[in-house]
């Protein structure tokens, strides 16, 4: 434990070394402001007390996000306290040199590009929890534990599969999925789990950089408009040899013989599992042409196919056999299910129903509310000037390749959902080569750790003591030569 605990200790304090050493740089550079939009002028405040109570105010937030495994402080918590505090010292500031109106209006608008996010992330969020509920996830997962593959077999299985399916479920969802079959079968081969882990983050990971709903700073990417929907499928070569260049490598020391398991439980899809996938297949088409063709926020077809899939909670509510519970009640707390009556003591009979508003319960609220920390932390920030400064640090002097690279490694460290949010609000002048470039970068780049990206430090916590930062760092090196190679193959294949 105490091991461990170094472990992030190190990470944290590295994480947060790079991040004042790219301030340091921002700090000592000329200072310039840049338009909020046509009508209103931000104020540069980056080299007075405004400016650096901000800075200090969101690296202790920051600090205390990456030191979340050892401290148990959700990371949405100090990160949203930072948020209130950065935007309270911008209003001051810009009241102090006489304009009332441009931090509010700015502020404004963080919170409506939150808000889009925030609904497309729930709707989204609500079909998977949806589909899990339904056993959709259990009964693939029981499939593939019963065919009694190989070890090596399941390697490449898991990672396929992890690779296919994150564009449509997301990252993290896929990555739990597949490490769940990983240690269902592996239990007693560390070597196994461990690989097969590592494959999972990387594959999911890169699976996840060529969709819009594979990750939220490619959703962030799409919702701002910089690439159409279509333009997204040029990083599938590309992600795919990020994907392939460690997992050969890795496969190398997998045994070819069968696994020695205890057969679980056989789980069978619910009624109306197969419905549900179609009904987010439709809601995805709606929202991707609606988009394309009206031009209408995507968010608006998220939440329609949300007001269908809850119908269809409904109908599943009325039509699905009620479960009736007869003497002593020790779960009437159960997920997913509403308590029909009134308890009276410990020995009632409970009718109870699926209530779809329990599913929406189960979304990552932890995440969402950490999202509205990260957007107006980086807001505020913007609005002081900082980014302006960053973004002419990194763009200007290292030009765009290099600093599109170098974004990615730092989405190793940092959390890549800031690191995207910070690029989109430099919005600096790239092709669409150039964003396609970013995008993949800051999507596969959190692979180079285990704690840079979400799959990783969930897979962490889901085989402790197997899968570890070190054992993960251990094959780090293949990770960054497939890292390199996708770049290569990028600008092969898409150009400059």
């Amino acid at each position: 434990m105490k091991r461990l605990i170094t472990q992030h200790t190190y990470i944290s304090v590295t994480a947060v070394a790079l991040m004042l050493a790219l301030f340091s740089l921002v700090l000592f550079t000329p200072a310039w402001a840049y338009t909020l939009d046509k009508t209103q002028q931000e104020i540069n405040l980056t080299n007075t007390i405004f400016g650096y109570l901000s800075l200090i105010i969101f690296v202790i937030g920051y600090i205390f996000v990456l030191a979340e495994e050892f401290t148990r402080l959700r990371k949405s918590k100090p990160i949203i306290i930072a948020a209130g505090l950065i935007w309270l010292i911008v209003g001051v500031g810009y009241a102090v040199h006489g304009d009332t109106e441009t931090a509010g209006i700015a502020v404004r608008h963080n919170i409506l590009d939150y808000a889009e996010l925030f609904l497309f992330l729930l709707a989204a969020m609500t079909f998977i929890n949806m589909m899990e509920e339904r056993n959709v996830f259990a009964a693939l997962r029981t499939w593939l534990v019963l065919k009694n593959f190989s070890l090596r077999q399941i390697y490449w299985i898991t990672g396929t599969l992890a690779f296919f399916i994150s564009p449509i479920a997301d990252n993290l969802s896929t990555a739990l999925l597949m490490g769940a079959v990983v240690l269902a079968v592996g239990n007693s081969h560390i070597k196994f789990v461990t690989v097969g882990c590592i494959n999972i983050v990387v594959a999911a990971n890169a699976g996840g950089a060529f969709s819009p709903f594979g990750d939220i700073t490619t959703l962030m990417v799409w919702q701002q408009g910089v690439l159409q929907f279509k333009e997204f499928f040029s990083l599938f070569t590309p992600a795919l040899v990020n994907w392939l260049v460690p997992a050969v490598m890795m496969s190398l020391v997998v045994e070819k013989a069968p696994p020695a398991f205890h057969k679980e439980h056989q789980q069978q899809m619910k009624t109306g599992g197969v419905t549900i996938i179609l009904l987010f297949l439709m809601t995805i088409a709606v929202s991707v042409t609606t988009h394309s063709i009206l031009n209408l926020p995507p968010v608006l077809g998220m939440m329609t196919g949300l007001g269908v899939l809850k119908v269809y909670g409904y109908y599943l509510s009325q039509h699905e056999p009620v479960v009736i519970d007869h003497g002593h009640i020790h779960h009437h707390h159960k997920d997913n299910i509403r308590d029909m009556s009134e308890i009276h003591g410990d020995h009632t009979d409970v009718v109870r129903r699926f209530d779809i508003f329990k599913v929406v319960e189960r979304a990552s609220w932890d995440t969402l509310m950490f999202f509205y920390g990260v957007v107006l932390c980086v807001g505020g920030l913007s609005t002081l000037g900082y980014l302006a400064l960053l973004s002419d640090t990194l763009y200007g002097s290292l030009g765009t390749l290099w600093a599109n690279i170098l974004i990615g490694v730092l989405s190793a460290v940092i959390d890549n959902i800031p690191v995207m949010f910070a690029v989109l609000t430099m919005n600096p002048a790239m092709n669409t080569n150039e964003w396609l470039m970013v995008t993949l970068t800051t999507g596969v780049g959190g692979s180079l750790l285990s704690v840079g990206s979400a799959a990783g430090i969930a897979l962490m916590g889901q085989a402790q003591g197997t899968y570890t930062f070190l054992s993960h760092l251990k094959w780090s090196w293949a990770i960054a030569l497939g890292y390199v190679l996708s770049i290569l193959t990028h600008l092969w294949i898409n150009g400059v």
